[in-house]
């Protein structure tokens, strides 16, 4: 069928063909990108069928399925097996997560880093990984897990984050990311319910989409998660799962507080519950808190997954977490490390290794710590807003008035020269409380300066004030 019997055919995405580069696949969802940042393609839109829309644009089909599953890969698009595939609900925010849709000279308070210029106490690590005399046998398909010297070495971390366990139930995964991903392709089917908060950790909901699980936003206050309204949802529906970050949520700051985490216990044991357990942030407030809050994954150990990264507190570019897992599980999370990974980067994980055996564990920390510090204390100059429960945290959040647009509010500051996000990108609908979140931890101080000028200047046109 030529294009032009198309004209009154009832296709609901018409890209054009005569802009169509090679590779065609990529070059068709960077129209379909174009069409969503411009309103015309709206979440959930079932697009054409492959068949379809390559007669439409007469290219052969499996063009279009390459194109459909590059697109459903970079969180655009979803499938649902005999309807068809359709416009992701976060496909806009997934559009723009990456820092390859940004200019070089814009500052980038988007994208949560941690301080690079302490990468500079990793380059010698790195240099002694490599010359040592095993690093032969880093480079294989062994241990998939972490070797048991790795895997030794993270216990005696993890301790001293409150998480006592057996190196039997460690598994090194290519970040907190990768960690999540391994989590939910063990334990979950498409359909199964997760209990998030209200506002939570946008990867974990694209992530969500593309398992198919349902999250369940549960309101919070200070203290975290309310557990009456909890145990709400899972009187009205089965509730399979639970996500936290108890240290510092993602994206408000706040830290879950002992007494909260023992209501939610009760809850999570009665209904039985798997927690996941999100606790990036554990070096950090365990290093200026006098007394160690408890983790789940010590208050219920066996229906607790445990994650800490090391990229938020040794190096962003070093993708390495520590999975900690219930025993009876063991299967199911080997089996899907092994589907999912094959195996995390040895040399990697080896350097992170040598890292914490070392002193400069204590020397990056100091200095993430006193940069947190000054940079929320940056902060604080140009805003009058009180800190969350969690007193350093590596972003903060303004206020703004909720009749503004997410898209007007990022692209206008986008040409200002800043990048923020909207808090849409964190909650699975429309919030009363709309703000937009800064990360703290992405720049320099004198670049952190900068941007917060330039928010300060032109903030008031987006608030309630």
């Amino acid at each position: 069928m030529s294009i032009n019997q198309f004209d009154d055919y009832p296709l609901t995405w018409r890209p054009d063909k005569g802009s169509l580069k090679r590779p065609v696949y990529k070059s068709l969802i960077k129209q379909l990108e174009e069409d969503i940042i411009s309103g015309a393609l709206q979440k959930n839109t079932r697009l054409p069928s492959q068949r379809e829309l390559a007669d439409y644009l007469d290219i052969n089909f499996t063009t279009v399925g390459q194109a459909y599953k590059y697109g459903i890969e970079k969180g655009l698009l979803y499938t649902n097996i005999g309807s068809g595939t359709f416009i992701s609900q976060n496909a806009f925010n997934s559009i723009t997560i990456s820092t390859d849709k940004v200019r070089e000279d814009i500052i980038d308070f988007g994208l949560v880093s941690s301080f690079e210029e302490c990468n500079k106490w990793v380059v010698p690590h790195i240099k002694a990984v490599s010359e040592e005399n095993h690093l032969i046998d880093l480079l294989n398909y062994q241990d998939p897990l972490g070797s048991e010297r790795q895997k030794t070495s993270a216990a005696q971390w993890l301790s001293k984050q409150g998480v006592h366990t057996l190196t039997d139930n460690i598994a090194v995964v290519s970040g907190v990311q990768n960690g999540l991903a391994i989590i939910l392709a063990a334990l979950f089917s498409p359909g199964d319910r997760i209990a998030v908060d209200r506002y939570t950790y946008s990867n974990f909901i694209e992530l969500a989409i593309l398992f198919h699980l349902e999250v369940v936003p549960i309101d919070f206050d200070e203290s975290g998660m309310l557990p009456e309204l909890l145990a709400i949802e899972c009187k009205k529906k089965k509730i399979h799962g639970i996500f936290l970050m108890p240290s510092c949520n993602n994206p408000i700051g706040f830290q879950m507080s002992f007494s909260r985490r023992q209501e939610l216990v009760e809850i999570i044991k009665r209904e039985k519950l798997w927690v996941i357990e999100d606790d990036i942030h554990a070096f950090m407030t365990n290093y200026f808190q006098e007394e160690l809050v408890p983790p789940f994954q010590a208050m219920i150990p066996s229906q607790t997954l445990y994650l800490a990264g090391m990229t938020k507190f040794i190096c962003s570019g070093l993708r390495v977490a520590y999975l900690v897992f219930p025993p009876q599980i063991s299967s199911l999370i080997r089996k899907s490390i092994f589907n999912i990974n094959v195996k995390t980067s040895g040399f990697d994980t080896e350097v992170i290794t040598k890292i914490l055996l070392s002193d400069t564990v204590d020397t990056i920390l100091t200095e993430k710590f006193q940069l947190t510090k000054r940079a929320n204390e940056l902060f604080d100059s140009y805003f009058a807003l009180s800190r969350p429960s969690n007193l350093y945290p590596y972003y903060r959040v303004i206020p703004i008035d909720s009749s503004i647009e997410q898209r007007q509010i990022e692209q206008d500051f986008l040409k200002r020269g800043v990048r923020i996000y909207h808090s849409n990108r964190f909650t699975i609908q429309k919030q009363k409380d709309p703000f937009i979140r800064v990360s703290l931890s992405s720049n320099g101080l004198d670049v952190l300066d900068e941007g917060l000028q330039i928010i300060k200047e032109s903030i008031g046109m987006y608030t309630n004030s």
